[in-house]
């Protein structure tokens, strides 16, 4: 599998103002509906490329996350928006942009739902592995749909991504790099972890690395060396902190 289906946006229809990057509901000429994450947001390129690889190994987890597509937006796609800000930001993503399948009907995760002890194991395993800060319980980034648990919004996973402006780092840091489920919205979860760990670092093979950063389109892939090293440089990241010592693995009582 490579590359996410690509669609073309017919309208915008609202925005969803959570969070600072403005994300907008979008219809698209396969009759889709989904939630537009775009390029032209503050947050930059990179917080796409980590949509895709965090949600696309989600996927391979067994953890339930809405189907994702690159959408183009064309010339004329702010034309009856009346809101400025929203206007700005539809001409400064003309391109490719990211789209989430949308879940009608869902609603945002109260902590508390009950929770099926694997999903939430699951879930705190990969937060953890990909170095996941926003998911607390001020910010769940977890919807409910037809009584099940949805992981969505993993932009500020892959953090390492950032300080590759001047070049790609070495990933021995991140390997090692601790991560505190103290602030996490399922921390009350956090002995599920162990009984999953080994099943699920067996399922992140260098074929599903290759795989899921494969899914990321080269014109995100903006950095120091060619789209094609950044994808090698992302799976050799992820499969250091596989490979490590698991510190980061989340615990009772570690920081």
């Amino acid at each position: 599998m490579s590359g996410l289906t690509t669609v073309t946006a017919t309208r915008y229809v609202a925005p969803l103002r959570e969070g600072g990057s403005l994300p907008g509901i979008v219809e698209a000429d396969d009759l889709g509906t989904y939630v537009c994450k775009f390029r032209g947001a503050g947050q930059g390129l990179g917080v796409l490329v980590a949509e895709v690889i965090v949600g696309e190994l989600a996927r391979r987890l067994g953890i339930r996350t809405p189907d994702l597509v690159a959408i183009e937006l064309g010339e004329g796609i702010a034309r009856y928006e009346a809101d400025e800000e929203v206007q700005d930001l539809l001409n400064a993503s003309l391109g490719l942009n990211l789209g989430v399948d949308y879940l009608p009907g869902s609603f945002g995760f109260d902590p508390g739902l009950e929770v099926d002890r694997e999903v939430a194991g699951r879930i705190l395993w990969l937060d953890a592995y990909v170095a996941n800060v926003d998911r607390s319980w001020r910010n769940p980034n977890l919807l409910v749909w037809h009584g099940d648990i949805w992981a969505i919004d993993h932009g500020a996973s892959l953090y390492f991504h950032h300080g590759w402006s001047g070049g790609v780092t070495d990933p021995a840091r991140f390997a090692e790099q601790p991560w505190s489920v103290d602030d996490h919205v399922l921390r009350a979860h956090v002995d599920a972890v162990a009984g999953v760990a080994d099943d699920l670092a067996e399922a992140v093979t260098d074929e599903v690395l290759e795989e899921v950063t494969a899914r990321v389109p080269d014109e995100w892939l903006v950095g120091p060396v060619p789209p094609a090293d950044l994808r090698a440089a992302y799976v050799a990241f992820l499969r250091a902190r596989l490979d490590g010592s698991r510190s980061w693995l989340p615990r009772r009582g570690a920081a």
